[in-house]
């Protein structure tokens, strides 16, 4: 243990390093086959390689991050040909993306210094993918599909599958990379600590916490960005009283804080069409780039009472009709959100901002409908 009361992780000198570095979008690539209702030797006849190459792709012992580029298009365009949804093959490019970024956490050569955290923002769709083997949730484009046509021989993992030792490396390791981002490059400290919270290890709230306070003061946008990544990581765990906290100070009744929210919601799931490498953008004002439509959709799918991102949900949904009243006009999620609506507010108890907000855009609807 450290002197901190965390575990340190040690290696005994020489011991190699065996982590499967292709183990997320090896996962992807079987499911792929299995849709296609291939097995691994009519699949391997159909690319022109051995089965024993697909086998390697699928368990990660030949990784698909290996592959040349040009190669690796050639066989996405060969499976767009054979029919794969553009869904899953988007779920195969963050797949690789993901192996990438865990290899890199995974490995002992990577200086924390040079951590890829601090390229870009990431978007739901990539850390959806990459916290798969985290916390065991499937992202969105790998759910309700069908079951595979052939029989599965012998026991099969249900997703893909991070070693007990490799989890407790990664974890360290983010932990580690937030720590000494402290007072340095803040988008690699948030992201670090957004997936450092993660690990259900007993600590980890407590350790959040003594980062946060760690954090000082900085300007207006790194206080929004601190204040929420630490209320979102609060609210997977349970804790609804922080959310609600964090709506309460810096979104209800400031219009910087409400303009942020939206422009990074909008953002994380994709209503933007350019990856950002700063979170600049997300202080911008004015008339925003996005339209709203697949932001509407995505906040009705996830008004679920019973889920720690109830309060924030209902609040930037009602914040977003405000600001564009429209999109219950030209949105089919307006239709959805009107039938969902009694349900929520007759069979639930939300809290008394949730239920005024609900009311209010209840009151939207029927403005729309009039």
């Amino acid at each position: 243990m450290g002197n901190d009361g965390r575990t340190t992780l040690t290696r005994s000198q020489g011991s190699p390093r065996r982590s499967r570095t292709s183990m997320v979008s090896g996962y992807v690539f079987r499911v792929i086959r299995e849709q296609l209702d291939h097995t691994q030797d009519s699949l391997a006849e159909a690319f022109g390689v051995s089965a024993d190459t697909v086998a390697g792709w699928e368990s990660g012992r030949r990784p698909l991050t290996s592959l040349a580029v040009g190669q690796m298009l050639t066989h996405r365009h060969r499976l767009m040909r054979m029919g794969v949804t553009p869904a899953l093959l988007h779920a195969l490019d963050k797949a690789l993306e993901a192996d990438v970024l865990l290899a890199g956490a995974l490995s002992d050569d990577e200086p924390t210094g040079h951590s890829p955290l601090g390229a870009w923002v990431m978007q739901r769709d990539l850390v959806e993918v990459l916290a798969w083997p985290l916390n065991g949730v499937a992202p969105e484009s790998m759910r309700g599909l069908d079951s595979p046509a052939r029989a599965r021989r012998g026991p099969a993992p249900v997703r893909p599958e991070l070693p007990a030792e490799d989890r407790r490396r990664f974890f360290h390791r983010m932990r580690r990379t937030a720590e000494e981002a402290r007072g340095g490059d803040f988008l690699v400290r948030r992201q670090a600590l957004y997936l450092a919270g993660y690990d259900d290890a007993p600590d980890t709230p407590a350790w959040l916490t003594h980062e946060q306070r760690a954090e000082g003061r900085g300007d207006w946008l790194t206080e929004w960005l601190t204040a929420r990544s630490v209320a979102t990581v609060a609210a997977r765990r349970g804790d609804r009283d922080r959310m609600q906290h964090f709506i309460t100070t810096t979104l209800d009744g400031d219009d910087a804080g409400e303009a942020a929210n939206l422009n990074y919601w909008a953002y994380w799931i994709g209503e933007s069409p350019h990856l950002q490498p700063t979170d600049d953008f997300i202080a911008t004002t004015g008339t925003p780039t996005w339209h709203g439509h697949k932001l509407l959709h995505h906040l009705v799918a996830g008004l679920a009472p019973d889920r720690g991102f109830f309060d924030l949900n209902t609040h930037t949904l009602w914040a977003l009709l405000a600001a564009r009243p429209g999109l219950l006009r030209t949105a089919p999620a307006g239709r959805a959100l009107r039938d969902r609506l009694p349900v929520l507010l007759d069979g639930t108890e939300p809290s008394t901002r949730a239920r005024r907000e609900l009311e209010g855009i209840r009151y939207a609807i029927r403005l729309a409908e009039a």
